[in-house]
């Protein structure tokens, strides 16, 4: 990073160091502040692992300011964004923006709303099951409990699963989906299948008919296009209602193939927006559903009918969806006029995008990348996956804190990884041990009157929890890097002060002030003889190197972090090494 790189995020980390501290009447944090800067300079993505570093000082800077001088500086820095802050009602602060028509428990609304009616906020969480969740799916959840719990409301996940073609759906991603929201710390009110309700679906649609609200169509799909898009009305349009009932029940029986016979809701041939004349609400699919129970099944609604009506029977009083799902509401809306039903409050979001993989945040991408061997498994580390996250030992709260920061915004947001890191490093910093780790390591002989085994601390900042026992033998093993020149000393950490001569380091004896005057290089170190092969897997691929032998003291979702390398999740110990998935630095 360039100084004048450096400037500007220091000088951007200043600011919304002053944000987070001001709005939240407190000191700033780094793993708070860290999405919002990155969402704002994108350009500073590439350099998202030395970004902590850098603004760490700076935050530590504010956190010495008094309340008024932070609020002071801001109005310099920012006066809009304090204007913004100030403006804001009184109360409890909360990281998302209020719910539409929603009292939060206690309030004085709250009271009068419950002398009239039951008010209270549900939300569905509605998955396609088509495999497991990528890391862009948790924003749902995670805006969707953190909502539940602050309106102490309900949520349901309701598994959206009648396409079983296009996007046909993964028999064991049901439970992984679930297993991803429990990673998350959030367990749903309910959860249902789209596919065990076909009859509610049907019972609705032969309502609808009756209402006038809907009729069967042979169309081709290239015929109703053209009439579609010329405002024209459709020849099956005026039939009677006895005919329409006929030929739906026959689709129902499964009497028609695939593409010869829809179900249309009726709406406004001439409505401005194309796509929101007569849309179809059930087609025909000649392919089973995978699930045994549905398998039958040769009618399926689009997910528009099924959703509507769905979200109504359930109850539910606010959805988030994309913007660009604004049509849905659309569509919607006419279903629910035909049944005087009222349409729930709708918040609309852009997308995220995610930074620092190389694969593409895309449940088809990945599951193909996995079918033609690219990737090992939905929890490759190079795979951009709830799964993959886990395994590597990042935090659920971690991922939930990064993504309700993003808000609810309609611009697409971009979601920097650093950010996640920065959560669960505040998470999993203070309780875990160091240990070390050689990668690619260069064996040096020892030589002088040195001690038989080195001490460090199982952590610098907890005493208590005691110290190493790492055996030093005759040689020890630095990373290339860490090699000195000769006649040049360097400090092995635990250890002691080392003078390299003769291709030999030899231990001098002296105090840890040769350090502290900046003369000597801190490094790690492995012992040469006594030492644990270690495959560490990464997002760049699998590093290989040697570890102290109190890794081995460690079990299977154990974290440590190897100094001056990284935090990572213990996965196994095997007979030949032990293996490892790298967390992040």
């Amino acid at each position: 990073m360039d100084d004048e790189l450096r400037e500007r995020v220091e000088r951007e980390a200043e600011k919304h160091a002053l944000l987070n501290a001001v709005k939240h009447e407190s000191d700033a944090d780094v793993g708070a502040i860290m999405g919002p800067l990155m969402g704002d300079n994108p350009d500073f993505r590439p350099h998202g692992d030395e970004i902590p570093g850098v603004i760490g000082g700076v935050v530590s800077r504010v956190n010495g300011f008094s309340y008024e001088e932070k609020r002071e500086r801001l109005e310099e820095l920012a006066p809009e964004e304090l204007a913004e802050i100030e403006a804001e009602d009184e109360g409890e602060d909360h990281p998302l923006p209020d719910l539409p028509n929603a009292a939060e428990p206690g309030s004085d609304s709250q009271a009068q709303q419950d002398a009239e009616a039951d008010d209270e906020v549900r939300m569905r969480c509605a998955p396609n099951p088509n495999g497991p969740w990528h890391v862009g799916h948790a924003r749902m959840p995670a805006v969707i409990g953190t909502y539940r719990n602050r309106y102490d409301g309900w949520f349901c996940v309701r598994f959206d699963d009648t396409d079983p073609e296009t996007k046909r759906p993964d028999l064991e991603a049901y439970d992984s989906i679930l297993e991803d929201l429990e990673y998350l710390g959030f367990e749903p009110d309910a959860v249902y299948k789209a596919s065990d309700r076909l009859e509610t679906y049907y019972d609705h649609a032969r309502e609808l008919i009756e209402l006038g609200g809907a009729y069967t169509c042979s169309c081709s799909g290239e015929e109703f296009s053209e009439l579609k898009n010329s405002g024209e009305a459709c020849p099956h349009r005026d039939k009677d209602e006895a005919t329409v009932r006929e030929e739906f029940e026959a689709m129902i029986d499964g009497e028609y193939e695939s593409g010869e016979m829809v179900l249309r809701v009726k709406t406004d041939i001439e409505h401005k927006n194309p796509a929101l004349r007569d849309w179809v609400a059930f087609r025909m699919i000649d392919t089973p559903h995978p699930r045994k129970e549905a398998s039958d099944y040769r009618c399926w609604p689009m997910l528009d009918f099924q959703s509507g009506i769905d979200d109504h029977l359930i109850g539910i009083t606010h959805i988030i969806r994309g913007i660009d799902l604004q049509d849905s509401a659309k569509r919607q809306q006419f279903v629910y006029d035909y049944f005087d039903w009222e349409y729930p409050e709708v918040v609309h979001w852009g997308h995220v995008q995610l930074d620092a993989y190389d694969v593409k945040m895309s449940t088809s991408t990945i599951s193909e990348l996995i079918e033609e061997g690219e990737l090992d498994g939905w929890d490759d580390p190079r795979a951009p996956t709830l799964e993959s996250l886990r395994r590597r030992g990042i935090r659920g709260e971690a991922i939930v804190d990064a993504m309700v920061e993003l808000g609810t915004s309609t611009s697409d947001v971009d979601l920097a990884m650093s950010s996640i890191y920065a959560n669960n490093r505040e998470l999993i910093d203070d309780e875990t041990d160091r240990r070390f780790l050689v990668r690619d390591g260069t064996e040096v002989p020892l030589g002088g009157s040195l001690p038989a085994e080195a001490n460090p601390p199982l952590h610098p900042d907890h005493a208590e929890r005691g110290v190493r026992e790492i055996p030093v033998g005759d040689a020890v093993l630095l990373e290339a890097g860490d090699v000195p020149s000769r006649e040049e000393r360097v400090w092995l950490k635990g250890l002691g002060c080392f003078q390299y001569t003769r291709d030999t380091l030899q231990y001098t004896g002296e105090d840890i002030e040769v350090v502290r005057d900046g003369d000597v290089d801190v490094v790690h170190w492995a012992p040469a003889a006594e030492n644990v092969p270690v495959r560490m897997r990464t997002m760049d691929g699998d590093v290989t190197g040697r570890a102290e032998p109190g890794v081995l003291e460690y079990g299977t979702d154990d974290l440590v972090q190897f100094e001056r390398v990284g935090f990572v999740r213990i996965d196994r110990h095997d007979d030949e090494e032990t293996v490892g998935y790298y967390t992040h630095d």
